[in-house]
């Protein structure tokens, strides 16, 4: 059987925000990750496994870089229901900006669709960072993904990346149903 992709991005030193790695990013997004100096991160690394990875309803957690890694899948997921409406990277862009900051709860807070998997903030500061850290994760997903997912000679969404829409990571969603 096939086996589901992990995070190959766990190091000694990496800080940890909750239980979910605090992994470097490769963004000019403001907030607390550190700067990426390799030539992968956390979200190529998502956005390249995305695929194969949807497809799975189980995943086992084996450190704390996969939380990161299961929390970008999910947003892309959330992204690409967003892309497949729009009809320009224009629009794409527009629509990744307001979904990249837009209130969202975190880990501990009810509608986090994950806290069986995901420890709260222990405190005030660690919240504040873990939203942070997720909202800079959420802005350089979005404007990644409008990379890959509009077709630059026709300006539209790609179906190769739209056909995973109706998809499921571990049968979650981050967005209540319907939305």
């Amino acid at each position: 059987p096939f086996k589901a992709y992990h995070s190959s991005l766990m190091d000694a030193d990496t800080k940890l925000v909750g239980n979910m790695a605090l992994l470097p990013l490769k963004t000019q997004f403001k907030g607390p990750a550190p700067k990426e100096t390799k030539d992968q991160d956390i979200i190529d690394e998502a956005i390249y496994y995305f695929k194969a990875n949807v497809f799975f309803k189980n995943y086992e957690i084996k450190n704390e870089a996969d939380r990161t890694l299961i929390y970008v899948t999910l947003y892309i997921s959330e992204c690409l229901k967003k892309l497949q409406k729009c009809s320009s990277r224009g629009q794409g862009e527009k629509e990744m900006y307001t979904l990249g900051i837009t209130n969202f709860p975190i880990p501990g807070e009810p509608g986090f669709p994950l806290n069986a998997m995901y420890v709260k903030p222990s405190n005030k500061q660690e919240e504040e960072t873990m939203r942070a850290y997720l909202q800079q994760i959420r802005q350089e997903t979005g404007l990644r993904l409008c990379d890959r997912v509009f077709d630059p000679q026709t300006d539209k969404p790609s179906k190769w990346w739209v056909c995973f829409v109706k998809k499921q990571f571990m049968n979650k969603s981050l967005s209540a149903p319907g939305q």
